[in-house]
């Protein structure tokens, strides 16, 4: 049973949402997100808040309720605020440059790395860092984790792309005798 779930989550000013045959549909000054849900959890919009309430009482759907609530809430804030992911690039020559639609990271490889940045998404890209920013948490999340992944912070010197609230555990190197 979900805790969060179980009271209806308020409509803030300046947004419509709606719902039909399985789509929930989030418009707000900063534009507008669509998501499908399954039919095992029942969704309304009513009277400025949105309930949801499983269709029929199975693990699985106190399973999905919670987290379907989760969702709606990241909609209702994303088209409000944008949501933003900091990250940080630590090394000798590691740098980051936006050429229109890609992002080309030198991070120490015999070539560079070109990532496409997906719609719906703004990278900016200064000496130290890349901000990206977007209404869709789960993309901001998605493509701050795949260029982190292109060069993981190593524990010896720091040298990689972190999170900027992520902390490195440094090890200690080797030592002379």
């Amino acid at each position: 049973m979900s805790r969060i779930a179980k009271k209806p989550i308020a409509i803030p000013p300046k947004t419509e949402a709606s719902f039909a045959a399985g789509i929930l549909s989030i418009k707000g000054p900063l534009g507008e997100l669509k998501k499908t849900f399954k039919s095992d959890i029942d969704i309304k919009v009513e009277n400025g808040a949105i309930s949801i309430a499983p269709a029929k009482p199975d693990i699985e759907n106190f399973a999905l309720w919670g987290s379907y609530a989760s969702h709606i809430k990241n909609m209702l804030s994303g088209v409000n605020k944008a949501y933003e992911r900091k990250l940080i690039i630590e090394g000798i020559g590691f740098k980051a440059d936006v050429k229109g639609k890609d992002l080309v990271l030198a991070v120490g490889f015999s070539h560079p790395v070109s990532l496409i940045i997906p719609d719906g998404l703004k990278v900016v890209s200064d000496k130290t860092g890349i901000s990206i920013s977007g209404i869709d948490a789960e993309m901001v999340g998605q493509f701050a984790a795949k260029v982190r992944a292109v060069k993981k912070p190593e524990p010896y010197k720091g040298k990689g792309i972190r999170y900027a609230d992520e902390v490195i555990r440094r090890k200690q190197g080797k030592k002379a005798v």
